[in-house]
């Protein structure tokens, strides 16, 4: 039997720059691409009311996008009452902007509050919007533990960037 190979050079310019990165030492990776300000490089689609709205780097499919506070905080509890409705509000917004750029059957829309609840970057609040369609999960994912995404993150920051500025 061969070895099947998927490529996924998109990813390589992350793992590169994780890889210089000294351990032990690691800047908050939302915070360093906030600064870093809206557009392709950095995979961010709006600076909003004290709110980000972000290309996931590492996608369960095309379009998943994260919603994040710009204020380094790790816990719900921890926002304001304003922080807590603008980042339900751009929240919301995204799902639109998901909605109109890929018109899936559904959306997952959700957070992992912590490392054992399956947060990734537990350190800074992420809501994670996903659109879904039905049967969008496969043998790939479920048999060999792998994704196959149909686009590039430029192209899902094209789409949703052009849906974002009319809403």
């Amino acid at each position: 039997m061969a070895l099947e190979r998927l490529g996924a050079a998109w990813r390589q310019h992350y793992i590169e720059n994780e890889a210089r990165r000294p351990a032990g030492n690691r800047d908050c990776v939302f915070c360093e691409l906030i600064d870093g300000g809206v557009g392709p490089e950095t995979g961010i689609i709006a600076l909003e009311d004290g709110v980000c709205v972000i290309l996931n780097a590492y996608p369960y499919g095309s379009g998943h996008l994260l919603v994040l506070p710009m204020r380094h905080c790790g816990d719900l509890l921890s926002l304001d009452a304003r922080e807590q409705a603008a980042l339900f509000r751009v929240a919301t917004k995204t799902i639109a902007a998901v909605e109109a750029a890929y018109h899936p059957e559904g959306v997952n829309f959700g957070a992992n509050l912590g490392r054992a609840a399956g947060a990734g970057i537990p350190e800074h609040l992420h809501i994670h919007v996903l659109p879904r369609w039905n049967g969008d999960t496969n043998f790939i994912t479920t048999i060999g533990e792998a994704r196959v995404l149909p686009e590039a993150l430029e192209t899902t920051h094209a789409k949703v960037s052009a849906v974002w500025a009319t809403l």
